[in-house]
């Protein structure tokens, strides 16, 4: 039995699989990793862990072995129909669409990335067997993908447990699966619309992921597992692969923010999903813009100051505005000049911030109509102009600002959620539940679109949905930036926003 390896061959194994499998673990899973990496030194029997872990790392590689060790790191819980909303959209949205798109050829492509053991793929086929009717006449190719090679062998088999099936209705159960054993098999009519491969979503295979091949792509629950840059290159290959107007699902705590400028943001059957956007409207992977620069992707503890987090915001302005922070200039009375050059587009942003924490909005108003004109395409510039009209009571104008702002990142969470407060004041409560739960899904740790859809609910009599994001909130707020809150907060602080959510979680008749 070989040794326990040694933290630093955990480490370069980390690495290792990071690089050559884009899964990411964080330091509370070196215990599995060690406990892997032993097991695989074991089994190869022919040398030391440094000398597997020069083997693994070599310019030849190792084709054999990363299949093996992602079967031991990669856990494919899943089960028939899981997540019914996604579906809905696939069947009712989705597919139309792309039959509507593919009328000349009569033929849809459909990719499940991460497979696991099938049951995606075959969910799917079921959807598109049972509608077979308005399929007349196409050829329907379903692929599933996965690095691991046991997984897509109990896929091929077709065999699954009662608790694969714990989601499939009684009527899909008796048209399409019969008892087997202590489960039950899938029939084979619908087997065999699905193929499976044995593919790494981290290699580039240019053979694969030619252009425009697929109409729908379901990863669900894959990339939330690799590292940032992992993520950009596998839905830039997704992205290519997919024909404009082609439907991308990832999974519910997946998303698009701050990863790709290339999908529209869809919303129904009370799910969010993907639009690769038409070929006139592609833009440039590089435009995207950054998701934020004024602090909120970064929780601070509790009782972190006002101070310290805008002087946290400032300094990542200037830090990614590539230019050291100067003071604006000032005029003689004392106020911001309007004619800052760009270089100070950085600095004018950390003084806004500064002055809308000493409350003095009409200031801070000042500071951003001197921004420079390269602000009209700066979004954290643009967010902080909805920000202060929002304040001022310039709903109207506030909504302009952010949708603005959305044309140019639709994907921004606060702009959704600055929406949600103008739709509502402007009567449109079902926009405003939209745009917050569009907020709320692109931003989990955003902690106000929670506090507003509770309230929203409440005023309607929805009490269920109140607790549900009251109770949210209140667990959200305590880790919620500072900076966040001071701009999005309404001028109520931290812990005035917890008391609130508290009253009205008693209200409703609940408790935090």
């Amino acid at each position: 039995m070989s040794h326990r390896p040694l933290p630093a061959d955990v480490h370069r194994f980390r690495a290792l699989v990071a690089r050559r499998l884009g899964l990411q673990f964080e330091d509370e899973k070196l215990d599995l990793l060690a406990d892997v990496l032993q097991q695989r030194c074991e089994t190869w029997g022919r040398g030391s862990c440094p000398e597997y872990l020069d083997r693994l790392a070599s310019d030849g590689g190792w084709p054999q072995e990363f299949p093996a060790i992602a079967t031991e790191l990669t856990v494919g819980e899943t089960y028939f129909f899981r997540n019914p909303d996604h579906f809905a959209a696939f069947t009712e949205i989705a597919l139309p669409e792309r039959q509507r798109a593919r009328g000349d050829i009569h033929r849809l492509r459909i990719l499940s990335a991460g497979c696991a053991s099938g049951e995606e793929a075959y969910s799917l086929a079921i959807l598109l067997r049972d509608r077979a009717t308005q399929l007349a006449g196409w050829k329907l190719d379903i692929l599933g993908i996965d690095v691991n090679r046991a997984s897509l062998a109990r896929a091929a088999q077709g065999h699954y447990s009662p608790w694969s099936l714990r989601e499939t209705p009684p009527e899909v159960m008796t048209r399409h699966f019969r008892p087997h054993a202590r489960g039950s098999v899938l029939d084979g009519a619908v087997r065999s619309m699905v193929v499976f491969e044995e593919r790494n979503l981290v290699e580039d295979d240019p053979t694969f992921w030619q252009p425009e091949t697929f109409d729908i792509v379901f990863c669900r629950n894959v990339v939330m597992y690799f590292t940032p840059d992992t993520i950009r290159l596998v839905i830039a290959r997704i992205a290519r692969s997919l024909a404009p107007g082609g439907f991308l699902f990832l999974g519910y705590a997946e998303t698009l923010r701050g990863i790709s400028p290339e999908f529209h943001l869809c919303h129904t059957h009370d799910t969010f999903y993907y639009q690769r956007r038409p070929a006139s409207e592609l833009r440039d992977p590089a435009a995207i813009l950054p998701t934020s620069r004024l602090g909120f992707d970064e929780p601070t503890e509790a009782d972190g100051s006002w101070a310290e987090s805008i002087q946290r915001a400032a300094d990542r302005i200037a830090t990614l505005a590539r230019r050291p922070a100067r003071q604006p200039p000032r005029a003689p009375d004392g106020r911001t000049q309007s004619t800052a050059p760009e270089a100070n587009l950085a600095a004018l942003l950390a003084r806004a911030l500064e002055l809308l924490r000493e409350e003095r909005h009409t200031d801070a108003m000042e500071v951003v109509r001197a921004l420079p004109p390269a602000s009209r395409t700066d979004a954290d510039a643009q967010l902080l102009r909805a920000v202060l009209l929002t304040n001022s009571g310039d709903l109207a104008e506030a909504e302009k600002v952010c949708r603005q702002l959305l044309e140019l990142d639709e994907l921004n969470a606060g702009a959704h959620y600055l929406l949600a407060l103008c739709r509502e004041q402007a009567g449109d409560a079902r926009a405003a539940v939209d745009h917050n739960q569009a907020a709320a899904y692109l931003d989990p740790g955003f902690a106000m679109p929670h506090v507003h859809l509770g309230l929203v609910a409440r005023r309607a009599g929805d009490l269920e949905t109140a607790r549900r994001e009251l109770e949210q909130a209140w667990v959200l707020l305590p880790r919620e930036d500072s900076a966040r809150i001071l701009l999005f907060g309404g001028g109520f602080s931290r812990q005035a926003l917890v008391e609130l959510c508290r009253a009205e979680l008693t209200a409703c008749g609940g408790a935090p």
